[in-house]
């Protein structure tokens, strides 16, 4: 057994920027699947959203995300990341990350415009903010004493005081699988941080990297942690359409910055569906997209910004420019082939504005996380900055609240499993999951599609619990069995919202409801510690 101050399961910017904050003063174990570089956050182009421009408020921004929220936002979650932006964004600033500078402004930086913001408040690195922010919180990361990095790891389940025998100890730590030697940990610790990331790989078409497996919500779950709003899954309007991009995402700020959508005739359509045109939030955008794919037999609709000079292109978007010329797609003069596909999970694990969730010494930050800040639809560039804020929240509370370190913890018993005689049963119900929540749980849903995919799913659920009851794990398995456990987490909400809401759409229940109600699920097990109800009215 290894033990640390602080267990942080996740290598994006909420796990970085977390362990960044605490290892001057605590001992860190940073655990990540892959390498400290593979995340969601070092994809993400477009920047973060935050009131730096003297022109904009805090109200404004304040008012933009309730409005993308769809009326579910937690005005308390709302305004608390919004007023501690700034401050985030500085702290960034003085960690060294390269933003795209631009003298005319007040404020020195540039900053664009996305969809649902009403001024101009996304500071960004070119188009590739998430990988200049992570590149450099992972060079100072490395070469802090106090962190130890656990690469090519994957958290196998929470270590609790009820699985081991213990009263009200709360989260104790994790086991953790060393996918390269494939060795099992056992790591105590005093606090657990869960920023793990999304769940996009629960469909077949995703922006996100393979490792969102929704791990984080599913562990939680199991830990005794309620969910929320797991039905609003974000479709991002535009990733690019060829056979050989994979996930390859054309930022939202390509529309912020003047681009627009087309048939393949070349005609507009975006007018017959919202008045704010291409900047309307994505669940509309990526409605309209999917209605006209669906209405004129398209496999895909076009995004124009050819029109713009192509200095302003080059200096603006030189991945997106580069990547596509890599696909023979010139945009200074053709159109970009588009599709909408999974991008972000709004819901997640319930936390209160300090990131704890209802497991003593259990935080989550990050996507994994529902804080009530996104509602019903996440507003652009919102999310890195949660990420940030709550880091720093998170941070304060482990600080002001020390736990004595978990002692005598039982190692993972492999007395009564085998080596699996074949694997084809992982990676077919894996294929398998994600084909049928891509049909019948995507952008627009019925009653009779979900519970066709509710039945799949226990399906499917009973054969992955017997094949992990008497194999050895491995990486496949683990993420296969947090996906099943996401993916019913998502078909009970969505059948749950008798309404159409922000990203949740139901053919159903067209309407919109007067009152904004969360999703809450809450595990059948008895959990082993229970705060007063959560502000997500």
């Amino acid at each position: 057994m290894t033990a640390f101050d602080v267990l942080i399961l996740g290598s994006g910017l909420a796990g970085q920027s977390l362990a960044l904050r605490l290892a001057d003063k605590l001992k860190i174990a940073l655990v990540t699947k892959r390498s400290l570089e593979d995340s969601a956050s070092a994809w993400a182009q477009g920047g973060i959203a935050a009131v730096l421009d003297p022109a904009d408020d805090t109200e404004a921004h304040v008012s933009d995300t309730h409005t993308a929220g769809a009326g579910l936002c937690s005005d308390s979650a709302t305004r608390f990341v919004v007023e501690n932006g700034p401050r985030a964004i500085h702290w960034l600033i003085e960690h060294g990350v390269p933003f795209t500078a631009d003298p005319s402004t007040s404020i020195g930086y540039h900053l664009t415009r996305e969809g649902g913001h009403s001024h101009r408040r996304i500071i960004h690195a070119a188009d590739a903010t998430g990988a200049a922010v992570q590149a450099t919180l992972t060079e100072q990361v490395r070469r802090h004493p106090n962190i130890t990095i656990l690469e090519q790891h994957i958290a196998i389940d929470l270590i609790t005081g009820s699985k081991v025998g213990r009263t009200d100890e709360g989260c104790l730590g994790a086991y953790v699988l060393d996918i390269a030697n494939d060795e099992m940990r056992t790591i105590a610790a005093r606090h657990t941080v869960l920023a793990t990331g999304g769940t996009g790989k629960v469909y077949l078409y995703t922006t996100n990297p393979d490792t969102a497996t929704g791990d984080g919500v599913a562990m939680a779950w199991r830990a005794g942690c309620r969910v929320a709003n797991m039905e609003f899954i974000q479709f991002h309007p535009t990733c690019l359409y060829h056979p050989q991009a994979k996930s390859f995402l054309i930022s939202e700020a390509v529309r912020g910055e003047g681009g627009v959508l087309r048939r393949p005739d070349g005609s507009r359509f975006m007018q017959d569906h919202d008045p704010r045109l291409e900047l309307a939030p994505r669940d509309v955008v990526a409605r309209a997209i999917d209605f006209e794919m669906k209405k004129h037999g398209l496999d895909c609709v076009f995004l124009d910004i050819s029109h713009k000079p192509a200095e302003f292109l080059q200096n603006h978007f030189p991945n997106i420019l580069a990547r596509c010329l890599e696909l023979g797609i010139d945009i200074t003069r053709q159109p970009i082939p588009v599709v909408p596909a999974a991008h972000y999970s709004c819901g997640g694990i319930v936390t209160d504005l300090h990131a704890r969730t209802d497991v003593k010494g259990l935080y989550a930050i990050g996507e994994s996380a529902c804080t009530g800040l996104h509602g019903a639809n996440r507003l652009a560039s919102n999310s890195l900055l949660e990420c940030l804020v709550f880091s720093e929240s998170a941070a304060a509370d482990i600080l002001a609240h020390p736990r004595p370190l978990p002692d005598n913890l039982p190692q993972w018993d492999e007395s009564r499993v085998t080596d699996a005689d074949e694997t084809i049963v992982i990676s077919h119900n894996w294929d398998e999951l994600r084909r049928f929540m891509w049909d019948y749980v995507g952008i627009v849903r019925t009653n009779k599609r979900l519970e066709r995919a509710q039945h799949r799913i226990r399906l499917l659920a009973r054969e992955i619990d017997e094949y992990y009851s008497n194999f050895r794990v491995s990486n496949d398995l683990i993420e296969l069995r947090n996906l099943v456990v996401t993916a019913e987490l998502i078909v009970r909400s969505a059948l749950k919202r008798q309404e159409s809401r922000g990203l949740h759409f139901s053919r159903d229940y067209p309407e919109t409801l007067p009152k904004a109600r969360d999703t809450i699920l809450r595990p059948p097990r008895k959990r082993t510690f229970v705060r007063p109800p959560l502000d997500h009215s």
